[in-house]
């Protein structure tokens, strides 16, 4: 397994494994902690495992949590999905900028999140499981969400989406997440 560093976004790590392909398909180790523990990440600070199922063009965030933030590791285990990270820290040198990612289960590519880097991808694939590794347990009183159109974030999604949370479809613009996260 080798991890790369994502340089738009200060901190996020890319883990890409060696996977042993035969007649029968492929293995491959998702979860190393030493590799973990070789860019400076506690392996053992995972508190929380979750999966969803997304439809193609489902889209899902963009989500982050307040207060300390949540750190996390992403995987789409089956399909397809266009994965997408905003740095919102105000402290760090990449504030702001987006990054998008396309993750598979033919890859098996884990994206490591970190705190206070708003989340969120769309389902690029008849069906997309998506894997997460969260360093905290949940709070839905500290969930944030943010528009997925925001004209300031301009993000590509690929596909028109197909559906949505209701929270999803109301959330606020970055300016007014923002405004109300700094006052």
């Amino acid at each position: 397994m080798k991890a790369t560093e994502v340089p738009s976004v200060a901190g996020a790590f890319l883990f890409e494994p060696t996977p042993y392909a035969d007649e029968r398909g492929f293995f491959c180790r998702t979860f190393d902690a030493d590799v973990v523990r070789s860019v400076g990440l506690d392996p053992d600070a995972f508190v929380q495992d979750s999966v969803s199922r997304s439809v193609r063009g489902v889209l899902r965030g963009l989500h982050l949590r307040s207060g300390d933030g949540e750190a996390k590791l992403v995987r789409c285990s089956y399909g397809q999905i266009f994965d997408v990270v905003v740095d919102l820290r105000p402290d760090s040198p990449t504030y702001r900028n987006v990054a998008t990612f396309e993750l598979s289960g033919e890859t098996q590519r884990t994206l490591y999140i970190p705190a206070g880097c708003a989340h969120g991808f769309q389902a690029l694939t008849e069906t997309a499981d998506t894997s997460y590794r969260i360093d905290r347990a949940h709070d839905p009183a500290e969930d944030v969400t943010i528009a997925f159109d925001d004209p300031e974030l301009a993000i590509p999604w690929p596909l028109p989406v197909a559906s949505m949370s209701e929270r999803d479809r109301k959330a606020p613009s970055l300016a007014e997440v923002l405004k109300h996260t700094e006052s």
